[in-house]
């Protein structure tokens, strides 16, 4: 066929199989490296976290790059709500709002906020998840899951806490919650005492008082517990457990965290001590 048209092979095979630019084999072993990531987050990460994870693996790349990169991918991140101030409300006497929306921290074990957050199962019903945030590190400190939603479910978290931060009386941690019976009760007061521990609590109809820790809750949903269906209650312990303690803490980056991770920060603050 060449030698009848006149064209030489080298011209034929060039056009038929053109060769790739270094661009589009760039573009080529990004997208690899984009899909791994991906995948390691199990598709909970966006563009954002892409570019810190590619560029902390040596790839030179922006933001923008990485946006179009994932368009041509067809894969984008969970996208989750942002908490909105709600109007303040007077707050129950003795029950005063100590941390009043002052997240800021200089170390660990200054400031913990706690809540409780309700999980379906086919079989058990609603169970329930009471977690304990480090406000300086954004680690899950401690938390307890079970079916009911008792004082116990909640001691049982930050006890869980002061147990794995070794906490002692000199640590003098702010704790706060809400005005959940279970954190105004008897038991919990006794127990923070024990530990030195000062409570703080939300107002009324004010989620935003203790926005960081409903931001948890609201992450964890979107990223694992509304993409999948637990039949019982043993099975959404083990996906809660593996959530916060595979990922969560020590694998998800944060952006208020410069993009480390919980247990990342948490270390270079027991170094720094």
């Amino acid at each position: 066929m060449c030698s009848i048209l006149n064209v030489p092979r080298s011209t034929y095979y060039s056009k038929k199989n053109p060769k790739k630019s270094e661009r589009e084999i760039e573009n080529e072993k990004l997208k690899t490296a984009i899909l791994k990531y991906y995948k390691e987050s199990k598709c909970r990460y966006g563009a954002p976290k892409i570019k810190i994870m590619l560029s902390k693996n040596g790839f030179n790349i922006s933001i923008k790059r990485t946006q179009r990169l994932m368009r041509e991918l067809g894969i984008k991140s969970i996208i989750i709500k942002k908490y909105k101030p709600t109007s303040k409300k007077k707050p129950k006497e003795g029950l005063e709002n100590l941390l009043k929306r002052d997240f800021t921290t200089t170390s660990i074990n200054e400031k913990w906020v706690g809540d409780i957050t309700y999980i379906k199962t086919q079989k058990d019903g609603w169970c329930y998840l009471a977690s304990v945030l480090d406000l300086h590190s954004k680690k899950i400190v401690g938390y307890s899951f079970g079916k009911n939603m008792t004082n116990d479910l909640v001691i049982a978290a930050l006890k869980n806490a002061c147990y794995l931060q070794d906490i002692s009386k000199d640590n003098k941690i702010i704790f706060h919650s809400d005005l959940g019976s279970q954190y105004t009760s008897n038991d919990m007061k006794n127990l923070c005492n024990e530990f030195n521990i000062i409570q703080s609590f939300s107002q009324k109809g004010c989620p935003y008082d203790n926005a960081c820790i409903e931001s948890f809750h609201a992450v964890l949903k979107k990223e694992e517990v509304y993409r999948n269906t637990y039949e019982k209650y043993e099975d959404a312990k083990k996906s809660i457990f593996q959530y916060i303690e595979s990922f969560y803490n020590s694998k998800r980056l944060h952006s208020a965290l410069d993009y480390n991770t919980p247990n990342e920060v948490e270390f270079k603050a027991l170094n720094a001590a």
